[in-house]
């Protein structure tokens, strides 16, 4: 899955303007300018489009569990994996919304996907476990989408109270 298609579905998810998505970078010390945002956040078919790499998307994950559960005062600065996978990017955003291995399946079910719990938990074992799965495309799109169902839901029914 494209890089950026993951930072564009995360910030319409919650819902984040160019601000505070300046300042989830800002989390992991990453500094962007609303000019450099705003070409990360176009289609790959439209004009000015750059690529978000690897290390960019681990820096915007590494903020956001910053800014969803705050940002922990003691702990050093880590230099992001190079190497990120869909496996990686669903383990950071289980990470940040704190979700529960309930909480994942729920979140995909509202995207009409069913997984069971042991194909779930295959994706978050270390990488030479015998159980060990690569999370595919489909599966990551598909978090997502529910992702942005659960997170607009709460916000439709916190605005009905």
């Amino acid at each position: 899955m494209i890089n950026n298609d993951v930072l564009r579905r995360v910030r319409y998810a919650l819902n984040l303007n160019d601000a505070a998505m300046m300042d989830v970078f800002a989390l992991s010390d990453y500094d962007i300018t609303r000019e450099d945002l705003l070409k990360l956040l176009k289609k790959d078919n439209e004009d000015n489009f750059v690529a978000l790499t690897n290390v960019q998307l681990a820096l915007f994950l590494d903020g956001l569990i910053a800014y969803k559960r705050g940002k922990k005062e003691d702990a050093a600065v880590k230099k992001p994996e190079g190497e990120l996978d869909n496996n990686a990017i669903l383990r950071k955003l289980r990470i940040a919304f704190e979700f529960k291995e309930e909480d994942m399946l729920h979140t995909l079910q509202l995207a009409d996907f069913e997984l069971s719990k042991p194909e779930l938990s295959a994706f978050f074992r270390h990488a030479d476990h015998k159980h060990h799965r690569k999370c595919g495309d489909q599966v990551l799109r598909n978090f997502l989408q529910g992702l942005i169902i659960h997170c607009r839901q709460s916000e439709n029914d916190e605005m009905d109270d």
